[in-house]
């Protein structure tokens, strides 16, 4: 079985050859949750995830023969671009099976790194299915993403980095798919300071380790954001070791998850993607819940493991954070179909000094009478005050305005 041992030597190997990444104290985010949160950007390695730790530490161990065969990889995406990066690197062919909702950004850089991809499967388990076919067929060495000695010690690396920056943490939180990333930093971490708490994060969606650590029957799927561990089957490895050195499990939200992308991006002017955010969804999800959270006081370290996500998806909820916190807002003004009514109403709203974006104009489909409009305005504003602020001044101007669709 894997111990501090296996992970200090999978360190080794891999120096110089993957970064070691900044592990720096949020001063914003501790003085929000009032704990010191320290931040581990994983999200800073070449390929965007910590995920190539794990893959070139497999790789290492390959033999000369192994190396002349070509490896596969099953993956949604960052241990996709790990191995892909790492195999152009040691000269050795990859093939690359990935489900077919993989985001299009992790499925062109993976093909950039010169691997072969292979889109088969509405899931992971769709796609390890025909990975297994093409290993029959053509002899090739599987790499697993998360269930191999080897792939786990590498991933542990990250909290030898985290301990050697920071001893004194008294908690890790660490997202779970498979589990790799969280056994070997439970592994380490605790090899290291016994003591130390280690708390893994799942999405309610992909709730499969939560499930078996519990002895439940628990559905997967059909989507979350946090593709990166949208995983139906946790290893049998991993979920060993977890069973064993992670204290529990915490379930998160599919707004938890957006919401925590947006807060990294606004505050730490950094970009993850949902599985990079749900150690922070977990602790901000808390946190909403009252001011005794478990967290308080404390020394906390979460890793943004990964920043692969597709810029599409991310203006998206930029959009819906903005919402969320009332600086983008829908109101409802209904008034007399009259020449000059729509100018009044947009010279009001300029004078509260809110920004109107979208304006809908409905006659036909309307509950009002004949000659009465119903307007839809999409204004930026400062925040929910200040929405309410422009809805006091429209109704105090004869115009009736609500607040619509929030």
């Amino acid at each position: 079985m894997i111990d501090l041992s296996t992970v200090q030597a999978a360190r080794q190997r891999l120096q110089g050859q993957v970064l070691k990444t900044p592990f720096m104290l949020s001063r914003t985010l501790s003085d929000m949750l009032g704990a010191q949160i320290w931040l581990k950007f994983e999200n800073l390695q070449f390929t965007a995830s910590f995920k190539e730790r794990g893959a070139l530490n497999r790789m290492l161990a390959l033999s000369g023969e192994e190396r002349a065969k070509g490896v596969i990889a099953v993956s949604a995406g960052n241990h996709a671009q790990g191995v892909a990066y790492h195999a152009q690197r040691m000269g050795v062919p990859a093939v690359i099976v990935m489900p077919r909702f993989t985001p299009t950004v992790k499925v062109a850089n993976t093909r950039r790194f010169g691997a072969e991809v292979v889109l088969e499967g509405d899931t992971f388990d769709d796609a390890v299915a025909h990975s297994q076919e093409l290993i029959r067929q053509r002899g090739l060495i599987m790499i697993h993403p998360y269930d191999d000695e080897a792939i786990i010690a590498g991933q542990g690396t990250v909290a030898l980095e985290m301990l050697e920056d920071q001893p004194d943490l008294d908690t890790l939180v660490i997202a779970i798919g498979g589990g790799g990333l969280i056994s070997g930093i439970a592994t380490a971490a605790k090899g290291l300071k016994p003591g130390i708490e280690v708390i893994g994060v799942q999405t309610e969606r992909f709730p499969a380790m939560y499930a078996a650590m519990h002895g439940r029957e628990m559905p997967s799927g059909p989507y979350t954001i946090a593709e990166g561990i949208a995983v139906k089957s946790p290893g049998q490895i991993t979920r060993q070791v977890i069973s064993r050195l992670v204290d529990r499990i915490e379930l998160v939200a599919e707004a938890d998850i957006e919401h925590a992308i947006v807060v990294l991006l606004e505050i730490e002017k950094t970009v993850v993607e949902g599985a990079g955010a749900a150690g922070l969804a977990a602790l901000l999800r808390d946190r909403a819940r009252g001011q005794d959270a478990w967290f308080q006081g404390k020394r906390i370290g979460l890793v943004l493991c990964g920043g692969n996500i597709d810029p599409l998806m991310l203006g998206e909820l930029i959009e819906r954070g903005m919402v969320r916190g009332g600086r983008l807002a829908r109101i409802r003004v209904d008034l007399r179909d009259l020449p000059g009514a729509m100018a009044q109403v947009t010279k009001l709203i300029a004078d509260a000094h809110a920004n109107i974006t979208e304006v809908h104009h409905q006659r036909a489909f309307s509950t009002l009478s004949a000659r009465d409009v119903e307007v839809e305005f999409v204004l930026q504003t400062r925040g929910p005050e200040h929405i309410q602020e422009v809805i006091d001044v429209l109704n105090a101007a004869g115009f009736t305005a609500s607040r619509y669709g929030h």
